[in-house]
Parts: C-alpha cells; sequence; structure tokens
C-alpha cells in the first residue's frame, strides 16, 4: 500500500507541479511524508513512465500518457465543483467501455469495463475533452 500512495503522490506532483530534479521531486515527496531514498525514487519514476522532456517552457520531467493507459482506473481532474456533472455525463452515455464512474469535488475516478477496454475508454475520454 505505501508503494501505491507514494506512486500516486509521485504522479500528481508531477502533473500539479514543474519539478526538474530528481531532488526536487525527493523532496516534494518528504514534504508530503513519504521517506525515500534516490534509489527508489528513480525505480518509481521508472515504473510509472516518467521521463525527462524538453518543452517550450523548458525542461522537465513528465508522466507519459502511454503509461497511463495501462492502469486499472483513469483519473480526471476538473475545474472545482465540476467533477459530479461530468461524470454524470459520462455515465449517462451508458458507452460499453465504461463500468461506471465516481467523482469527488474535482476529480473523477473513471472504471474501464475490463482492461482490455482502457484503450477504447481513453479515446472516450480524449474526444470528450477535445470536443471531436
Amino acid at each position: 500500500m505505501e508503494k501505491q500512495n507514494r506512486q500516486l503522490a509521485i504522479k500528481q506532483i508531477i502533473a500539479e507541479h514543474t519539478i526538474t530534479t530528481q531532488e526536487e521531486l525527493g523532496q516534494a515527496l518528504k514534504r508530503q511524508g513519504f521517506k525515500i531514498t534516490q534509489a527508489t525514487l528513480s525505480r518509481d519514476m521508472k515504473e510509472l513512465g516518467i521521463s525527462w522532456v524538453y518543452t517550450p517552457s523548458g525542461s522537465r520531467y513528465m508522466l507519459h500518457t502511454e503509461a497511463e493507459e495501462q492502469r486499472l482506473l483513469i483519473i480526471v481532474k476538473t475545474l472545482p465543483g465540476r467533477a459530479q456533472g461530468v461524470a454524470e455525463l459520462i455515465d449517462a452515455m451508458r458507452h460499453p467501455s465504461v463500468l461506471g464512474t465516481i467523482a469527488g469535488d474535482n476529480t473523477i475516478f473513471i472504471a474501464p469495463r475490463s482492461t482490455k477496454k482502457i484503450p477504447e475508454t481513453m479515446k472516450l475520454i480524449r474526444n470528450l475533452v477535445t470536443g471531436s
């Protein structure tokens, strides 16, 4: 459970902050109460598909979406207070690849019907976001 919580925290930190060094990421984890070595952090980053990426705003660590598509849950972040409405729209579609959703204030967990349906579910969510 510790590893899952730590890896979830790593993904959230990478998604919400510009992280440019492993040391910076390790310090952010320590502020959240995780005790982690550099070797463990490197392994976690490799398992999560986090890599060093050059962007127009500078180099940083990023989570590759291909790695996320193999997870059992799909997590969608919304504006505060909007998650329940978005989850209701997804549920109302009754798409065959979606088993169901759970929504909080600004986060939705989407359960694909099976791991084989994850790419199809991700495509559905991307189409909803982009309007295509």
